[in-house]
């Protein structure tokens, strides 16, 4: 009896977040999408460090730093875009973009210098 309840609650759950997330704008669907692919590509790096081995390890700890942080900077720019955040009701979405890309070069040059 327990078990319907939850598995009805899980449902709801479900139902609800789906509704919510088809209100989303799509441009910040498109970059929920960025995310997630950032994120996949990080945990396929660790597998495939965790299987193969990880001989030059700069090169992995560059490649999963990049996804990482590359994620993060999506989920700040998401944040800034939102038009529903108040805190950021002032800047343009232009300028968060500029930001991002800007944060996106320092981190790469960042990275790419630590490849050696």
């Amino acid at each position: 009896m327990g078990r319907s309840a939850t598995t009805k609650d899980a449902q709801a759950l479900f139902q609800s977040l789906r509704s919510a997330y088809a209100a989303t704008p799509n441009t910040l669907k498109i970059i929920d999408l960025y995310i997630v692919f950032a994120v996949v590509t990080a945990v396929i790096q660790v597998v495939y460090m965790a299987i193969v081995g990880s001989f030059p390890f700069n090169s992995f700890l560059s490649g999963v730093l990049s996804c990482v942080g590359t994620a993060v900077l999506a989920v700040s720019l998401r944040i800034q875009v939102n038009k529903e955040n108040k805190e950021f009701k002032d800047l343009p979405p232009e300028r968060a973009f500029a930001d991002f890309v800007l944060c996106n070069l320092v981190l790469h040059l960042v990275i790419m210098n630590f490849l050696g």
